[in-house]
């Protein structure tokens, strides 16, 4: 049976969470005396510390309820969360899976957390055999998947086989879900407590300067985030421009679709291209591609002001190749016909 307490650090279970002025007053009339804020200003008050609204609007969105969103300063800030509230520095593992986002290894490593990384197969999937004794680990509190995977942009098949045989915290990154067929796991998150479902509104939703990560999971597990978070850590304007994004659902719609149109066009053209080795499946806004020369390729491609990820040093002779606007990807491809092989 999973306990929460028992994973997570003492320190946190005792922590008397900061309470901000904002905290203690919710109202919204009145003479503001209490927050040392300047009373001239367009932006001088405080945001909501609870961005109780946009936490509304993202509920219904996501069909969850509203007690069981967080919102974190960009995903990073609720990886780094994650660390903070379950892992004794010096102590503690996690485990991860490569290829795959870096901010894992980093935010392990500022926490002075080991971090177990385990190889995907052939197929880019989790060998389930190899992943079992690792999930038994001594002082194994986190499991990092993301799906669709980054950079290889595959949905990972294992992650119930994980939940089903994991008593720690499994986060699920899906940044990348809405441009997947693929259900979500936050659909999942009352069967799980100690299941922790990271998204985004940076990619498909087309915010990544607001800087809004997302988590879903039981209210119980959330209360932990909120207890060590910043106390304003998503400002006003973002919240209010948020709240007005989400309301353009047709527009998102439209948008994505264009995108995962685009991607599967993409896909078939560089698949004929001659200087493309391999082109990998994609649930994602973005193609992994193998080239003879990675550095080599991506070099000319800069020269030529058309920027893609040289991932050479993560998987060997690889590019990853973000889906732009039509325009912009005929500009990619005509540029990669002047390339030789």
């Amino acid at each position: 049976m999973f306990d929460l307490k028992k994973i997570v650090r003492p320190t946190i279970l005792s922590l008397e969470p900061y309470s901000s002025a904002r905290n203690e007053y919710t109202g919204t009339a009145g003479v503001f005396l209490d927050a040392n804020e300047n009373p001239f200003g367009t932006w001088n008050r405080y945001p909501d510390p609870n961005q109780q609204k946009l936490r509304e609007k993202i509920a219904q969105v996501k069909s969850v309820t509203t007690d069981s969103v967080f919102l974190g300063n960009g995903s990073d800030e609720i990886i780094d969360l994650c660390f903070r509230i379950f892992c004794e520095p010096g102590k503690d593992k996690a485990l991860t899976f490569t290829p795959t986002y870096g901010m894992y290894e980093v935010s392990a490593a500022i926490n002075t957390v080991t971090l177990l990384e385990l190889p995907l197969n052939e197929a880019f999937q989790i060998d389930e055999a190899a992943v079992l004794p690792l999930l038994q680990t001594e002082n194994l509190k986190l499991v990092f998947l993301c799906s669709p995977n980054n950079p290889t942009g595959n949905t990972l098949e294992g992650i119930d086989f994980i939940l089903a045989h994991f008593n720690g915290i499994v986060i699920v990154d899906e940044a990348y879900i809405d441009f997947s067929n693929r259900p979500s796991y936050s659909q999942k998150i009352n069967q799980y407590p100690n299941l922790i479902v990271l998204q985004t509104l940076s990619k498909a939703w087309g915010m990544a300067a607001l800087r809004i990560g997302i988590a879903l999971a039981q209210p119980e597990l959330l209360s932990l985030l909120n207890r060590i978070k910043p106390p304003y850590n998503i400002s006003s304007p973002a919240q209010q421009i948020a709240l007005e994004a989400l309301e353009a659902t047709a527009l998102f719609e439209t948008q994505k679709q264009l995108l995962i149109t685009e991607r599967e066009k993409m896909t078939e053209a560089l698949q004929q291209s001659p200087i493309i080795r391999k082109v990998y499946p994609s649930e994602g806004n973005f193609i992994l591609v193998t080239v003879s020369d990675a550095d080599r390729v991506y070099k000319q491609l800069t020269d030529t002001n058309l920027i893609v990820r040289n991932r050479n040093t993560v998987i060997r002779n690889c590019l990853r190749i973000t889906i732009g606007t039509p325009e912009e990807n005929v500009l990619l491809l005509a540029a990669l016909q002047n390339i030789k092989s």
